[in-house]
């Protein structure tokens, strides 16, 4: 499914592409109010550590797992770790992201018992704070890139389009898991301990064939990641963010020729810990820091992780409502500029005020409200808001619908795009006629006779 929507993006995004249109061109125009979307909206904005907040709006929350809580043998998995974690999200109306991993600086090993007891080669380290806590594995065992390869493939085949999932990050590699081991990269030590290029070659491709729906994110851009269907994610957001250094986050995006994948594949983060506290304040604090407009603009990033806007009381005053800005200026805003409504036919016309777009091909719907505010008729749409682009021309679609049956009367016409997490917060245009909390837009009314 998501090989195909990657398909009809490259047509949308073609140079003098004209926008999309299902069927005829519709008559009747009639504009549509704009006003910023909520901050909550699905797959976008700030998230925490997972668990109950309510300083801050958020649709997703983030957890990590260690492999060793999931995988205990060669084929032999334990996914309630997994799904306890999710279930729990979900019940509070959110999407989780997450990553696994095998080595966290700090934390006690995450490598499966049965891989230690065949006598896997680890290496204990002092570095960030670790002082021997957790184990750095042979990346290069054959038992273990099997490991990884076969729980890859279950994790994909139990996972893949769980709606309960916004996105995985790959972890399992380096430190955290995120595919670095600095400082035994070979560089600052003469040690280096990272996979070798066929391996991760190996760990990358298993998760792009694991995968057709959820989106995957990796930690740095690279030559062997570069021409797959994978994203990014940068965990020093507006710290190590913009172009000044080699190992900055766009300077890789630049070096690798993918500074435009983002329109077909996400961007997320976690925003630099140390900054969390002091980015929003006036004047702000932090001793180092870099624009987060810019970072936003730079790497059209749609989420990141950013604690600090939950934990304790949060941001107060004016620093909460400059964080809800920030919040906001993530990911996708989509509007309907226009709406074309009849009897046959309605059409509308969308755009993206945002900084990416919307990447899940969620079904939309259309319905007939009758006076007394009841959805008396509902028609699946034949198209999604996947794809469409910031700073495009609107994009048209259109969906026949059928009233034959309907009652004589007049009829409001709405839309949505419905969470398809059970619970989950719908998407909601940015439009004064949007119910927030239905998820249904007004786009006109029809008199049926």
């Amino acid at each position: 499914m998501r090989r195909m929507l990657v398909l009809a993006l490259a047509l949308i995004l073609s140079p003098g592409a004209a926008p999309a249109v299902a069927g005829p061109a519709a008559t009747g125009w009639k504009p549509l109010a704009y006003t910023a979307a909520p901050v909550d909206n699905p797959l976008k904005g700030f998230m925490p550590f997972a668990g109950d907040y309510r300083t801050f709006p958020h649709s997703m929350e983030w957890f990590y797992l260690p492999l060793r809580d999931i995988m205990t043998g060669p084929r032999q998995f334990r996914w309630d770790a997994v799904d306890q974690q999710l279930d729990a999200i979900a019940a509070r109306g959110h999407q989780g992201v997450f990553r696994i991993y095998l080595d966290y600086p700090g934390r006690p090993t995450g490598i499966p018992q049965y891989l230690l007891d065949a006598g896997l080669v680890t290496r204990p380290y002092p570095d960030f704070g670790n002082n021997g806590v957790s184990v750095a594995p042979d990346w290069n065992d054959p038992r273990l890139v099997a490991a990884l390869e076969s729980f890859i493939t279950a994790l994909g085949r139990r996972y893949d389009g769980d709606p309960r999932i916004g996105f995985i990050t790959l972890g399992l590699i380096g430190f955290w898991g995120e595919w670095h081991t600095w400082p035994y990269d070979g560089t600052t030590q003469p040690e280096n301990w990272m996979p070798t290029t066929e391996v991760q070659t190996r760990v990358l491709r298993r998760y792009e064939a694991a995968f057709g729906t959820t989106r995957l994110l990796a930690r740095y851009p690279s030559p062997q990641n570069k021409d797959l269907n994978i994203g990014y994610h940068d965990d020093s957001f507006a710290f190590e963010t913009l172009p000044t250094q080699p190992w900055h986050f766009v300077q890789r995006l630049t070096d690798e020729g993918v500074t435009g994948k983002w329109q077909r594949e996400p961007v997320g983060g976690e925003l630099r810990p140390e900054i969390q506290p002091c980015l929003f304040e006036d004047p702000i604090s932090c001793p180092q820091y870099e624009s987060y407009a810019d970072s936003v603009a730079q790497t059209h990033a749609s989420w990141l992780i950013n604690h600090a806007a939950f934990a304790g009381a949060g941001y107060t005053g004016p620093e909460y409502q400059r964080a809800l800005s920030a919040a906001r200026s993530l990911g996708y805003e989509l509007t309907v500029t226009e709406a074309a409504v009849g009897r046959e036919r309605v059409s509308i016309r969308v755009a993206n005020r945002g900084t990416a777009p919307f990447y899940y091909a969620w079904p939309a719907e259309l319905a007939a409200v009758d006076r007394t505010g009841r959805v008396v008729r509902r028609w699946a749409a034949p198209w999604t808001v996947a794809g469409i682009q910031p700073g495009q021309p609107p994009v048209q679609r259109s969906a026949r619908i059928d009233t034959g049956g309907l009652r004589d009367g007049r009829y409001t016409i709405v839309l949505r795009v419905p969470n398809p997490m059970r619970g989950g917060i719908p998407l909601r245009f940015a439009n004064t006629a949007q119910n927030t909390s239905t998820g249904w837009l007004t786009l006109g009314t029809i008199t049926h006779r």
